[in-house]
């Protein structure tokens, strides 16, 4: 290193004592960095804010929400007929007896064709247990569950089967996107069994979103059950509460709208 160099490296190099400022300018003025602040009742201390604001963050961060649905709130969801009204009047009475209190931790099944707000509405309740309530959360689109399975079964895969699933089983509130999308080959089922079994078994609240109904208005178009099979379709009726909702792709309707303009 030349002179300039070492000279440069000394001027950047912070003292201890700048260290400590530094540390100190950024520390919390509440509870200093220690994580605790003091409570209404004398003696008594509680978690500061910070670390509660802390943890929210990570829980947010580990949920897996794709950037495309992060800004998804309730309040955006603009419903456009009776159906979409219900379903988000049904997604805020499910924040309002959140956590479930029977014992079964009732979850819900969003069902519709492409385009209705079903992942927006998922979404949207998976960010409010997170913030609001401090639980943990996970988003998986189920394709992609699937792909990172099957990628454990390559012999140079660092990642088990079971460090895939363990957080899904874990999370006290899942969203399970696009049930259904996979050819329902038998591998597919027992995986979703295991899933929705272990789920169901713990009392875990799980939200499924599918673009299959039950009861389709073309003649010949599978259903959810042709999908999962009538095993874990009743399954599911025990374990969610069914929102159908119905409405035209508002994707392809902002397209017009954008192409016209």
């Amino acid at each position: 290193m030349d002179r300039n160099g070492f000279q440069s490296a000394i001027h950047n190099q912070q003292s201890p004592i700048e260290n400590q400022k530094s540390k100190t300018k950024n520390q919390c003025p509440i509870c200093h960095g220690s994580g605790w602040a003091r409570a209404e009742v004398e003696g008594t201390v509680r978690r500061c804010e910070c670390r509660i604001t802390l943890r929210i963050e990570q829980l947010l961060a580990n949920a897996r929400i794709p950037a495309r649905y992060r800004n998804c709130e309730i309040d955006t969801y603009m419903p456009l007929n009776q159906s979409q009204k219900n379903a988000k009047m049904l997604a805020r009475k499910f924040l309002e007896n959140y956590p479930p209190l029977d014992e079964k931790g009732r979850g819900l099944l969003f069902i519709g064709s492409c385009g209705v707000g079903k992942t927006h509405l998922a979404v949207s309740l998976l960010k409010h247990v997170i913030m609001q309530k401090g639980d943990s959360g996970l988003f998986y689109d189920f394709r992609d569950l699937l792909r990172e399975i099957q990628s454990t079964w390559n012999s140079v895969s660092q990642t088990s089967e079971l460090e895939i699933l363990r957080p899904v089983m874990d999370a006290k509130v899942l969203v399970l996107d696009e049930l259904g999308a996979n050819k329902p080959t038998a591998w597919v089922r027992d995986t979703v069994a295991h899933i929705i079994n272990s789920r169901y078994n713990e009392r875990k609240v799980t939200i499924f979103t599918s673009n299959f109904l039950d009861n389709p208005a073309k003649a010949g178009e599978e259903t959810l059950t042709d999908r999962i099979d009538a095993r874990l379709r009743s399954r599911l009726y025990e374990m969610c509460h069914t929102i159908e909702i119905k409405g035209d792709d508002f994707r392809q309707e902002v397209e017009k709208a954008s192409f016209r303009f």
